[in-house]
């Protein structure tokens, strides 16, 4: 009499491997929104939370990637999970942009640290493209307003990353001595945020 050995089981997948595995929808989606001050990145939330279903009335799309709550601007969304895993996963070194308003006036050294790497309670972060605005970006206010200290002025850098860690880029700034004020994602990858006001969207094509 033989013994049979049950088979074993499938090893599990990673979320990414099953997202790419979903059957494709017939019409895939690809959606840039300009995300207000406050919003959560998700379609549902407490009853108090101001969610992407009071902006985004297109059933079956999701946030490629995050963007927190206390950050504003751009947010790509699409029913594709191929496109999703392309465009918020960080091995796929996509650049993000970002207009920040900082604490202060960062010095040359600051903004070399940023460039050059920052050290991290989770490690050192990539180099990074960083500039300081001369003047701020044309972008509209903020509700609510920023916290102001009459005594500290502030300034706006333009920063550009290819890594995904939460909260990343308030994180760098404190770390060179700089807390961030506003943050704004401005680009991802070669779709901008362009002439979107907070809370509008516009359906765009795929460039792969």
């Amino acid at each position: 009499m033989h013994k049979v050995n049950p088979p074993k089981p499938a090893p599990p997948r990673s979320p990414s491997a099953a997202r790419r595995s979903r059957p494709q929808p017939e019409q895939s989606r690809l959606l840039l929104f300009n995300k207000p001050y406050g919003v959560l990145t998700q379609f549902s939330g407490e009853r108090t939370d101001v969610t992407l279903k009071q902006f985004i009335d297109i059933a079956d799309v999701y946030a490629a990637g995050r963007l927190d709550k206390d950050s504003e601007g751009l947010l790509i969304l699409t029913n594709n999970g191929s496109w999703q895993h392309r465009i918020s996963d960080p091995n796929h070194n996509m650049s993000k942009t970002y207009w920040v308003q900082l604490e202060g006036i960062p010095s040359a050294y600051a903004l070399q640290q940023l460039g050059q790497g920052v050290q991290l309670n989770d490690g050192m972060t990539l180099p990074a493209q960083v500039t300081l605005l001369a003047n701020p970006p044309s972008v509209w206010p903020r509700n609510p307003p920023i916290r102001v200290r009459q005594s500290i002025p502030d300034s706006w850098i333009e920063l550009t990353i290819r890594e995904g860690r939460n909260r990343q880029v308030r994180r760098m700034t404190a770390a060179v001595g700089h807390p961030t004020l506003r943050l704004i994602r401005a680009q991802i990858g070669p779709w901008h945020l362009g002439d979107l006001a907070p809370g509008e969207w516009r359906e765009v094509a795929p460039v792969w």
